[in-house]
């Protein structure tokens, strides 16, 4: 298998990573593990690239994976219309490589390695 399992099932890691590349999307910088954020690296940039092509089949093909959440009330927009709207014109020129990881030490308490996911 070319992806790492985390010690999850299929549809545990499916909602991990769900919840990860949305919260990617809104805060565009987050901290995890360097498993996870390795694996979240390729579906943040599968997501960020279909934003790009910005058609109708993109955008519902995005509103599959990443789940409808808003920062604040009076932010009035989503996740995925952030996406469309912010992010997909600010990477058009970019050929991949959205993302950016910044290693930041180990965890205090199991000592896995942390790091610093955020968009470029």
């Amino acid at each position: 298998m070319s992806y790492r399992k985390l010690g999850r099932t299929s549809s545990a890691r499916k909602a991990v990573f769900r919840s990860l590349v949305t919260d990617l999307i809104l805060y565009e910088r987050i901290q995890t593990t360097e498993a996870k954020a390795k694996e979240l690296r390729k579906i943040a940039d599968k997501m960020i690239t279909l934003a790009k092509r910005g058609d109708l089949h993109a955008r519902r093909q995005v509103a599959a994976f990443v789940r409808r959440e808003q920062v604040s009330e009076e932010a009035n927009q989503d996740a995925i219309q952030k996406l469309f709207s912010e992010l997909a014109p600010r990477f058009q020129d970019r050929n991949g490589g959205y993302t950016r990881l910044i290693k930041i030490g180990p965890r205090r308490g199991d000592a896995a390695p942390m790091v610093l996911i955020e968009l470029v």
